[in-house]
């Protein structure tokens, strides 16, 4: 008797090399960011302290009458004083004599598009001279004498 074994060749091939998908990890990724989305919009809780702002007024008070003035300052040598023609040189004087005689004087100083800007120092600097403290500078362009 005789017994034979029969082998089988074991067939050797290269591993296999590992590869990254890159479609179930951007699945992942965009789950995160859905799930942490949601999660922080339901944390929305609004803590505030409550304040009591003012009420505008339709009116200003009656007591109180708009005595501020409007200087315009135009090409060369003229401005204009709550839509009055006058020279830069009248401004001075108008201005002590508006400072003495208004208990809060108030002046806005604006430009026409001729002005230049050495004129509106000029007139910022007689206002300060005056001792007027509430000066305000519109910067907005507004026609000549208006």
């Amino acid at each position: 008797m005789s017994s034979s074994v029969f082998v089988q060749p074991i067939s050797v091939s290269a591993p296999k090399k590992a590869r990254v998908e890159i479609i179930p990890l951007i699945d992942v990724i965009f789950f995160l960011l859905a799930t942490f989305v949601l999660f922080t919009l339901s944390l929305n809780k609004i803590q505030s302290v409550p304040v009591d702002l003012p009420q505008a007024s339709a009116q200003a008070p009656k007591d109180q009458e708009d005595t501020s003035v409007i200087i315009q300052v135009s090409e060369g040598e003229s401005a204009f004083w709550n839509k009055e023609p006058i020279a830069l040189a009248e401004i001075a004087p108008r201005l002590a004599n508006y400072k003495a005689n208004t208990p809060n004087a108030r002046v806005l100083v604006t430009g026409d598009d001729r002005a230049r800007y050495g004129a509106i120092v000029r007139v910022l600097d007689e206002v300060r001279l005056v001792g007027i403290a509430a000066v305000t500078i519109e910067t907005a362009y507004r026609a000549s004498g208006r």
